[in-house]
């Protein structure tokens, strides 16, 4: 299940057909990386606060386009013991909405596209994986690009496990 909330500061440049879009499509990636039965939290925010949590929790002092804050162990099987009814909490994903506009317009893509980006970018981040070395990022961002491809297509989803890692046991990796 996803939530979406827009800070009032960036409300105006996300208009509410492309929050349904972008719904649509962070929903379809989390069928697609078998997580839609989970709680994600999206938000679109600002520079200013963006700077604030990444000064706050990753100890840099700029914004960035996108921060992801999950909330269970990343090892790959690992099961949260819920009592019946309840959902688990994957975590949060917070994007500036003005650092995506500007990369948006730099790839030459409208701002769906790149909000799209981002937030399966946080997901993954979300599902524990991270992207500090060559291979990583290779694994990550290649896992990346087949949730987009489910994202945004309008027929079926097609499951896409999270492939092992590259480091030999597959540790947990901690989202940036």
């Amino acid at each position: 299940m996803l939530t979406l909330h827009v800070k009032q500061s960036v409300s105006q440049q996300v208009p509410r057909s492309m929050r349904q879009q972008l719904r649509r499509q962070v929903t379809r990636a989390m069928k697609a990386a078998g997580v839609a039965d989970t709680l994600v939290s999206l938000m679109l925010s600002d520079n200013e606060e963006l700077h604030e949590l990444n000064l706050e929790y990753a100890d840099e002092d700029h914004a960035t386009d996108v921060l992801s804050f999950a909330q269970r162990d990343a090892s790959p099987g690992f099961v949260v013991p819920l009592l019946p009814g309840m959902i688990e909490t994957l975590g949060d994903i917070i994007i500036s909405v003005e650092i995506a506009q500007r990369q948006a317009d730099a790839q030459g893509h409208d701002l769906l596209t790149e909000l799209c980006h981002l937030s399966v970018h946080g997901l993954c981040h979300l599902l524990g994986m991270d992207h500090r070395d060559a291979d990583e990022e290779r694994w990550m961002f290649g896992y990346e690009a087949l949730l987009r491809t489910q994202a945004r297509g309008t027929g079926k989803i097609v499951q896409q496990p999270r492939p092992p890692g590259p480091h030999s046991a597959d540790k947990p990796q901690h989202a940036s």
